[in-house]
């Protein structure tokens, strides 16, 4: 097989687009991804990266663009999203290909991956976290480019409420008038580092935090006075410190210079208490349908016991409730668990309680919780909603040994999906069908959830 060089020009036809977003060629059948093309475009490109298996490359020229091309975003000069420049049905198209990839690859030939469901493609995202980069033409508001920390101005981004720019622009006259520091990742000098912006869809507060390397912020109380008076949803403003060289975003703690430090949103009928690091669903339209679809496939109902791993705020557990069943939710994260366990009095649910316990250490998952409750968790229902990185093997066959009727799995990784459900398929259940969910349009990311029934 040929081996390509680094910068090596060449000119290629990109025959796919995979879920990614990168364009794919073929050069003497060796594997080239380029960024920036799609299926049907000619271009001149160069290599800037290359080995035995595959190859990458940028492109210099257009030589013919494809009649599949489209532009939907208007930011100009922002990369951060993988599919801006074909159509959305295409998208769709990608991403569910992608899941029955997955799938596939695990062993699974006989997966059934239905149409992706989408709600709301523009607009949806409820939380963005904005670096800061200043230039001699001012401060630059917006995303990373792609494998850099170069930040883009994408202040505009259509993917958010029209609220944030309205917010950014506010800042960025503010942040100008005082000429205040930005943060430099080579000498670990400046102020500024991000600008974090929450929003409930339903509620409309805004939760406003920047995230600074100083405890004293200067002018808080004309920053206060200005987003205020221009932007009356605002219901609270925060500092979060990250005085860390990382590329972790968030710091530990955080300070309230205005208002609460929380926000309130309806998310599947239950109202949510959500502060700035809470984790909630970015893409609510998308992940009401998503909670409906689980729901469905939990079927819970009076008399029966639905364990919900890694529950975070409770938000899924608490959108079965009305059901009947009892709903008993873990989670590793103890901040969560309190927040569970007070959007569970808020919202009149006498039939959840949440506990603090830890996925990865599988045999200590529900001890604490059983020692609490004074007897044993034999779950007729099991719902798992893991991080990307799924669930370990032990723990997979640690929630077969408990032996529910069914389990819901709810993933924002195909791949990691696609080998738990081997493993679970190896220990006695059914797979049935795959609903994949998209709940970041324009992205690369594809959520799914599937049912597996025991034998």
């Amino acid at each position: 097989m040929l081996m390509l060089s680094k910068n090596q020009k060449l000119e290629v036809e990109i025959l796919d687009l995979n879920h990614l977003g990168f364009g794919v060629a073929k050069v003497d059948g060796l594997a080239v991804f380029v960024a920036g093309a799609v299926t049907g475009d000619k271009v001149q490109i160069e290599i800037i990266k290359a080995n035995r298996s595959f190859a990458v490359g940028r492109v210099l020229s257009f030589i013919e663009k494809s009649p599949l091309r489209c532009e939907r975003c208007p930011v100009k000069g922002c990369r951060a999203c993988a599919f801006r420049e074909i159509s959305y049905e295409q998208e769709r198209n990608i991403k569910r290909q992608s899941v029955l990839s997955a799938f596939h690859k695990a062993g699974l030939k006989d997966a059934v991956v239905l149409p992706v469901v989408t709600g709301d493609i523009l607009g949806y995202r409820n939380k963005a976290q904005y670096p800061i980069a200043k230039t001699k033409d001012g401060y630059v508001l917006g995303f990373y480019a792609p494998k850099s920390h170069r930040v883009t101005e994408a202040a505009a981004c259509p993917l958010g409420p029209s609220v944030f720019p309205e917010i950014l622009e506010t800042l960025r006259a503010f942040f100008q008038k005082y000429d205040l520091s930005v943060y430099d990742e080579e000498t670990g000098v400046g102020l500024l580092r991000h600008v974090y912006l929450r929003r409930g869809e339903v509620s409309g507060e805004v939760l406003l935090t920047l995230v600074v390397t100083d405890e004293k912020f200067p002018h808080a109380d004309e920053l206060i006075k200005t987003v205020t008076q221009k932007h009356k949803d605002v219901v609270g403003i925060l500092l979060n410190i990250q005085k860390d060289d990382t590329n972790v975003v968030l710091g530990d703690k955080f300070l309230t210079l205005f208002g609460r430090d929380y926000l309130t949103d309806t998310l599947a009928g239950v109202t949510l208490k959500i502060t700035a690091p809470s984790f909630y669903q970015v893409n609510r339209q998308t992940a009401e349908l998503l909670y409906a679809k689980a729901k469905e496939l939990a079927a819970p109902n009076p008399g029966k016991t639905v364990l919900d791993l890694f529950c975070g705020a409770g938000s899924i557990g608490l959108s079965m409730a009305d059901s009947g069943a009892e709903i008993i939710g873990v989670e590793i994260v103890e901040s969560a668990i309190a927040c569970a366990k007070e959007n569970a009095v808020s919202n009149g649910v006498k039939n959840a309680s949440f506990y603090v316990g830890d996925a990865a250490e599988t045999e200590k998952l529900l001890a604490g919780a059983e020692k609490e409750r004074g007897a044993k968790i034999l779950p007729d229902i099991i719902v798992l909603d893991p991080p990307r990185k799924g669930c370990d093997e032990a723990m997979l066959h640690y929630i077969a040994a408990l032996s529910p009727s069914r389990i819901v799995y709810v993933s924002c990784n195909p791949e990691t999906l696609a080998r738990d459900v081997a493993v679970l398929k190896t220990c006695g259940y059914f797979m049935g069908e795959i609903t994949p969910f998209d709940m970041f349009p324009m992205t690369g990311h594809v959520e799914a959830v599937v049912r597996l029934t025991k034998r």
